[in-house]
């Protein structure tokens, strides 16, 4: 891209060079494919007797195909560990651009799903919404590279990243996806504080997307009502607040140890969306509060490791990169979990590895790809030893 041209000899900091060993990080990898593995063996758990109520007997029909997305998303996880992801700053705006006009069509020719337009079938049913989260992640990281002198100024280091942040909130407006723009407004927040944006304007940012939350949750009876029935889900125990009882009766009756992979009472009909935001919950039931644990720690894990390859990246736009697609999954799952334990209102977010999405799985075992090709190119061990003094 002719934008980034000029500085790109400075957004890349030192010369690219791949670590002594040539292999991407073994620790990140062996955890992503240990949480892929996992989450379809309590994808199928979870699912087999909706599968078997909505799909005329075929039990096995999502832990099927979610198998199909996860063998093509971890064969795209290692091709792109093995590609340089310089790459992708020269396409970072083109990706964003291409994003935005398919999460703009949705409006005018998206498919409905439970209530809520923000698909589109184009050969597979997708949300372009995900797309438009690795866009904005790739345009960040690519922007504030090119600009890293200066971030300090208003025209560098707050203008465009504001700008594109407002589109996709009245984008999403549009579709009624709150929690999709609080990620957004998230992880863009996070990878502006650590590309140099000033902490004064970023503090302003705060006050003023808290004030459209609140705008938001008043205009959008939907969305209120989602908090409403968070605080007081008895008072619609069969309406809005059936799903977070239900949810909550799951984690209560798995105890310590749980009731057993695969016996799961929750399931049978009784605690909605079990393949997609509810998993966890049923993952609860199945394998208690020690299962539960177990995985959450691999999560926190994968987490760390992500930062610590960003920490360690030898360049900039690489840094930026793996802070925001980390950032992006460390809050995915916060939320999840937070959602189902009750402890935040309805928000629609699954989790990643775990809930059935085909497409959303294969685009979150590309991005730890991305984060593998970085792992590649960081610093060797003598460097990394001065750096954490």
């Amino acid at each position: 891209m002719a934008l980034f041209k000029h500085n790109r000899k400075q957004a890349e900091g030192t010369p690219l060079q791949e670590n002594t060993s040539g292999l991407m990080d073994l620790a990140f990898l062996l955890l992503v494919v240990l949480l892929t593995l996992v989450g379809l063996l309590m994808l199928f758990s979870a699912s087999f007797v909706t599968a078997n109520w909505e799909k005329n007997g075929d039990s096995a029909f999502y832990f099927r195909r979610q198998v199909y997305f996860a063998v093509g998303g971890l064969a795209a996880m290692l091709l792109a560990g093995r590609f340089s992801y310089f790459i992708w700053y020269r396409l970072a705006l083109v990706i964003l651009g291409g994003s935005l006009f398919l999460l703009a069509l949705v409006p005018v020719i998206g498919v409905e799903v439970n209530g809520a337009k923000r698909w589109l079938q184009l050969g597979v049913l997708f949300q372009p919404s995900e797309l438009v989260k690795l866009g904005m992640v790739f345009s960040f990281a690519a922007m504030m590279a090119a600009w890293q002198d200066k971030m300090g100024t208003f025209r560098y280091g707050v203008l465009p990243y504001a700008g594109i942040l407002v589109l996709i909130a009245g984008l999403l407006y549009i579709e009624q996806h709150l929690s999709a723009t609080i990620i957004f407004f998230v992880v863009g927040g996070v990878m502006m504080l650590v590309g140099g944006t000033p902490k004064r304007w970023l503090l302003l940012g705060v006050v003023l997307a808290a004030a459209f939350l609140g705008a938001y949750l008043i205009i959008k009876g939907y969305a209120g009502g989602r908090f409403s029935s968070w605080l007081d889900p008895e008072a619609d125990a069969l309406g809005s607040g059936y799903q977070i009882i239900q949810s909550k009766n799951a984690i209560g009756s798995g105890g310590l140890l749980g009731l057993g992979l695969g016996r799961s009472r929750q399931k049978y009909l009784y605690l909605p969306e079990t393949v997609n935001d509810c998993i966890f919950a049923i993952v609860c039931e199945e394998l208690g509060l020690v299962g539960a644990v177990g995985i959450l720690l691999l999560f926190a894990l994968l987490i760390l490791r992500g930062y610590w390859i960003a920490i360690h990246a030898r360049d900039r736009f690489g840094t930026l990169l793996a802070v925001g697609l980390t950032t992006k999954l460390a809050l995915q799952v916060f939320l999840n979990v937070c959602v189902v334990t009750g402890l935040t209102p309805p928000t629609g977010i699954s989790l990643p590895f775990f809930s059935s999405g085909g497409t959303a799985l294969l685009i979150q075992l590309f991005e730890m790809g991305v984060i593998l090709s970085i792992s590649r190119w960081c610093t060797n061990k003598e460097t990394v030893g001065r750096r954490a003094l």
